[in-house]
């Protein structure tokens, strides 16, 4: 079951597609779309990382950060970024912390995954948003209709 609303958003440091490290605290005084997905490269993930690619001028206009997040490594993370023209950072949690943190671990044939979940983290650094219910072709529209 997902983080809830009201709840602090629990911090992490990784790294991202580059080799960036990313600690969501250097992000407090923004909004945060921290999205997890299943896996790089699949349909599903695919649709939905390409509506957060084609909706990307809102977020910024809006002063909005997107982050995807999954067990990938960076690799995997990078290529899956290039071949999709991904203009957001994919974070590194291949060994599961951050999606255990956000208490969405999954297994399938024995190995871990994320759940599809969207949390929207106000400025504060609380989660103020949680879609549970993704639609992957319209999310990033979904998810900009729920930021004031």
């Amino acid at each position: 079951m997902p983080l809830a609303v009201g709840t602090t958003a629990p911090d992490f440091t990784t790294v991202d597609d580059q080799g960036n490290q990313v600690s969501l605290s250097d992000y407090r005084g923004k909004v945060v779309v921290l999205y997890f997905y299943p896996k790089d490269d699949t349909p599903g993930c695919t649709k939905e990382a390409q509506s957060f690619r084609d909706n990307y001028e809102q977020y910024q206009d809006k002063d909005l950060v997107v982050f995807g997040v999954s067990m990938d490594d960076q690799a995997s993370h990078k290529m899956f970024k290039e071949k999709y023209g991904l203009p957001f950072q994919l974070l590194v949690d291949q060994d599961g912390t951050i999606t255990k943190a956000y208490d969405l671990y999954g297994e399938y044939n024995g190995a871990g995954y994320a759940k599809r979940v969207t949390y929207i983290i106000d400025a504060e650094g609380k989660i103020s948003y949680v879609d549970e219910k993704v639609k992957t072709d319209s999310h990033a529209q979904d998810i900009l209709g729920k930021i004031a």
